[in-house]
């Protein structure tokens, strides 16, 4: 009988960290030794609530891509940490947006992790939480899901990380995360899906949460992308283009 492990207890970020995050004084910066745009490990600090590690993606050190506004990178990672937090799946670590030494970029909590672990080894033992993802993906269409962007935290939590090519008004689904293609949708996603939208157009909701960060257009393609899950309650098959991030790790 295969043995899954109990699903961990995901920690419970407090109002204090957010304010932290994004408030408290960030310095000790380091730059990230790969990746297409500069990313920088940091600590935030206040002399009430300590220090925490986090990692800093300023605006100004965005790659310009051909297919997404420039810029907007960063908003993208923020709107993915409130997609995560709205549908109460709370698997992409606290992110806030603040100014750093580079300028304003989004400044997200660091995890400690297992080095060793990514996606595939994984997914065997976290399948609910990856049937999870595969749904955050396709709602978020999310254009880079690799394999080392899914970890395991030394808590035993997944985590996931690196949302800034999401969004998208048009289909650019590249993920590893194909396992479940044509599967059923477990029921418990499909209500947490049902709830946001139904929550979606509610003052102080999500719909408002995404407006300043997202076009219209992106809003409205979101939206879209939910209800056709909803309706079609089976997980998409590749399409004609593209649909796997290189390096897959």
């Amino acid at each position: 009988m295969e043995h899954r492990p109990q699903k961990a207890q995901r920690p419970d970020f407090s109002a204090e960290l957010m304010d932290l995050l994004a408030r408290g004084r960030m310095d000790d910066y380091h730059l990230a030794p790969a990746g297409s745009n500069y990313t920088f490990y940091a600590k935030v600090s206040d002399s009430v609530r300590g220090q925490r590690r986090v990692v800093y993606k300023p605006q100004s050190g965005e790659a310009p891509l051909g297919d997404f506004p420039a810029g907007t990178l960063y908003l993208r990672e923020y709107a993915a940490y409130l997609l995560s937090e709205a549908l109460v799946w709370g698997f992409v670590p606290p992110t806030v947006i603040r100014n750093g030494v580079h300028g304003i970029g989004s400044v997200q909590l660091f995890v400690e992790l297992d080095p060793a672990a990514n996606y595939f080894t994984l997914r065997e033992a976290h399948r609910e939480e990856m049937l999870q993802l595969c749904a955050f993906d396709v709602i978020a269409n999310n254009a880079d899901r690799k394999a080392s962007h899914c970890l395991l935290g030394l808590e035993g939590c997944i985590w996931a990380i690196d949302h800034g090519i999401t969004f998208h008004d048009e289909p650019k689904l590249r993920t590893v995360i194909w396992d479940f293609a044509g599967d059923h949708v477990p029921e418990p996603v499909l209500k947490d899906l049902s709830h946001l939208m139904e929550r979606f157009p509610e003052p102080g909701g999500f719909g408002e949460q995404l407006a300043p960060l997202l076009s219209a257009f992106e809003v409205e393609a979101f939206c879209r992308r939910v209800e056709a899950l909803l309706r079609s309650g089976r997980f998409p098959f590749p399409g004609p283009r593209r649909s796997v991030p290189w390096p897959v790790v």
